[in-house]
């Protein structure tokens, strides 16, 4: 095509010329700092500030946890120095006290083997992609706490030794409180969350005392008074296993608040909900057990296990009614001749923070790939 009037040429392309990439600076790590981070002068100046903040700090922890630390010794000599960082020796040397407690160590092959076992069920239940839930739920919530209690226990008809609860300590005692607490709550709370939503004017009532009695007070109040309380008001001789009282005393307060937390799920379900299955002519059990029920379990994921990861944190309260749990362990190791020395005790509660955060991240990402997995809203 020509233009006579410019005298110049024009030419039309036959073909589609290929797009040009993007600016680099819009794109990748450095258009991602570009807008998230370095977007305007003020968001450039806090972003300089808190890198500065975090290389304080990590360069502190490391400092103290690698570069200064002590990683041979027999004892707390070997760390009464100056300047000296962790004193991983003593880690070393209390491991098995900070898991076991006072438990036999001719006998810790039965609490492992409990925990193997329940490991293998719980990657069972987990793990979609393997059928058979049905079955598994059922041996991880009924069959699975009384062979653990056995096992641990010991005597009776099983031939083993029988180790008193008073011996049961360290991380094998936080996991026992830990666990029989979110299990057995969740069930009790899933029926006080029902029964507050209920039409029948006792069975609300009731419900709610119950709810609001528990949640009134703190936890350390409902330990005091299944450890010391309780014993007052049951007849003469009648005695309870401290541990047990324990774990009556977390389960009941655990439970006052999983009932709100479902709850709140069951008031986030639209009524249509139950207007269709009213509809469809189902029973309330049927309509609580196949439709509203599981849909406001999936969007209370996040708050159950929310409580589940401060249940487990929770558990370093048993320590003032005389339980040795994993903080009262460290607490314990810290006290003895043979390892004393400044930075022990941080050393002791720096590893005790570790294990509490590795088992709550590990709930927390679990939780979030449930979330996913469980989502079935409708995405534009």
């Amino acid at each position: 095509m020509t233009d006579t009037k410019q005298g110049s040429v024009a030419f039309v392309r036959s073909e589609m010329v290929p797009d040009a990439p993007p600016p680099t600076s819009t794109q990748g790590v450095i258009g991602w700092l570009r807008v998230n981070m370095f977007s305007s002068i003020g968001n450039s100046i806090l972003t300089l500030l808190s890198l500065y903040v975090i290389y304080v700090a990590i360069s502190g922890v490391y400092a103290f946890t690698v570069t200064n630390a002590i990683w041979e010794g027999t004892g707390g000599a070997a760390c009464r120095v100056e300047n000296v960082g962790a004193c991983w020796p003593y880690i070393g040397n209390r491991l098995t006290f900070f898991i076991y407690g006072f438990y036999p160590d001719t006998e810790y092959w039965r609490p492992n083997l409990a925990f193997a076992i329940g490991g293998v069920l719980l990657f069972l239940l987990a793990t979609p992609q393997i059928p058979g839930k049905v079955i598994t739920g059922a041996l991880f919530l009924i069959v699975y706490p009384v062979v653990t209690y056995f096992l641990i226990y010991g005597g009776s008809f099983t031939g083993l030794l029988q180790v008193p609860t008073e011996k049961w300590g360290g991380l094998m005692l936080t996991l026992v409180v830990a666990v029989t607490g979110i299990v057995a709550s969740f069930p009790i709370g899933v029926v006080l969350a029902l029964g507050r939503r209920s039409k029948m004017p006792l069975v609300r009532s009731v419900c709610v005392v119950f709810i609001e009695l528990w949640r009134g007070v703190p936890l350390i109040t409902v330990l005091f008074m299944a450890s010391v309380m309780l014993p007052l008001f049951l007849p003469e001789g009648t005695n309870f296993d401290k541990l047990m009282r324990a774990l009556v005393g977390v389960t009941l307060f655990t439970a006052a608040y999983t009932a709100e937390v479902v709850r709140g799920g069951l008031q986030a379900i639209p009524k249509g909900q139950f207007e269709a299955a009213d509809a469809l002519g189902l029973n309330y059990f049927q309509a609580t057990m196949l439709i509203t029920l599981p849909q406001a379990l999936k969007i209370v994921i996040p708050g159950i296990v929310n409580n589940s990861i401060s249940l487990f944190k929770d558990t370093t309260l048993v320590s003032i009614v005389g339980l040795v749990d994993l903080l009262g362990a460290v607490r314990a190791g810290t006290a003895t001749g043979t390892w004393s020395a400044p930075t022990i005790p941080v050393t002791g509660y720096l590893f005790a923070a570790a294990v509490f955060w590795v088992f709550s991240f590990a709930m927390s990402r679990y939780s979030q790939y449930m979330e996913r997995r469980l989502d079935t809203g409708h995405k534009s």
